[in-house]
Order: C-alpha cells, then structure tokens, then sequence
C-alpha cells in the first residue's frame, strides 16, 4: 500500500504549456524522465490508458497483445500503429515493453541482432517489417520493398521445396497477375 503521506501531487495546470505537452504525450508505459545538469531528478510515468502487468497479476487485461517495437518510431507514430491494430493491442517501445510482449516488430536487420531481441521478449513472435509512411516520418526500407518496386510483382518464402511449389501454384493460378500487388508467403496483399 502506497502512504499518502510520501505522495505529493502537482496539478498539471500550475505547470509551463510546454511541460504539459511533454506530460500529455507520454502514453503508457512510457516515461518522461526529469533532469538536472544532465542528472535524473524524477521520472514521470504514463498510466493513462492502458496499463501493463506482469501475467497472472490480478490486474492482467485479457485478450489485450502487447507489441513491442525495435523501429524508433515516435510517440505518434506508435499511438497511429496501436489506434490502426484496434483495441485489443497496445504498442510501446521495445524499452518500455515487458519481457512478456506477444509481439515484437523488428526492421530488416542482422540474424545476430534478431537473436539478441529474441533473447529480450523469448515469448514474442517475432515479425518483420519495412514501412514507409512520410506523413509520420517513419522510413524502414529493406530488400523485399526495393525488390517489389523494381518491378518484381511477388515475393514468396519458402522453406522447403514442396511449400514453394503450392505457394507459386497459388500464386500463378489463383490470384491472376495485377499490378499494384504483392504476395507474402504465397498469399496477395494490396500494396
């Protein structure tokens, strides 16, 4: 139990405009962390929201997946990602994240850096992506994208021969040849 009598409080309304942003941009699980000289002071925390817990604390939120991200990516940019997947996912930063993270969304990088992020969040699924989105400011290019906007209409990956004969089959007879498309792991996506 916290004592009251340890806790101060400041309303946020005494504090400088541009405090108040920094404050109000802080989503959950991030911190804003207050300096002196370059020392830390303080740390503020974001609890609105949602919030993280360990599993099988009384206060886990079923049903809710926790994505960590290994993109820098900004506040915006994450609160856009997390608002797009809906409401039963929350995106934080791969250091604000528990262990515990479902998800964790990496750029295209080195094998030795994927195994030390695995070693990170050894539950999280562990995806891929490259994204550009010039309005957030977010820029991951990588192989496939480059590959895709050469001209290269699929991109299939298999792991073993008989896979990459269904996926081309698939590919070659059920979703006819468009431009505009590309298919991962034998299925067609819009661009």
């Amino acid at each position: 139990m916290i004592d009251e009598r340890a806790t101060r409080r400041v309303d946020v309304t005494s504090l400088p405009e541009d405090v108040v942003e920094l404050i109000d941009a802080i989503g959950p699980g991030e911190q804003l962390v207050i300096t002196r000289d370059g020392e830390p002071v303080a740390t503020i925390s974001g609890t609105r929201g949602r919030t993280i817990t360990e599993p099988g604390s009384p206060d886990e939120q079923p049903g809710v997946t926790v994505v960590a991200t290994a993109m820098k990516l900004s506040a915006s940019a994450r609160r856009s990602l997390s608002a797009e997947l809906g409401a039963d996912y929350i995106v934080l930063d791969l250091h604000a994240a528990p262990t515990t993270a479902e998800v964790l969304l990496v750029p295209p990088a080195s094998p030795q850096l994927i195994g030390s992020l695995r070693s990170m969040f050894p539950r999280a699924r562990v995806i891929i992506a490259e994204v550009e989105d010039d309005v957030l400011g977010v820029s991951y290019p990588g192989p496939v994208r480059r590959l895709l906007d050469a001209g290269a209409e699929t991109y299939l990956s298999s792991n073993t021969i008989p896979r990459l004969a269904r996926q081309l089959d698939h590919t070659i007879t059920d979703a006819p040849s468009r431009p505009g498309i590309e298919a991962s792991r034998g299925r067609q996506l819009p661009r």
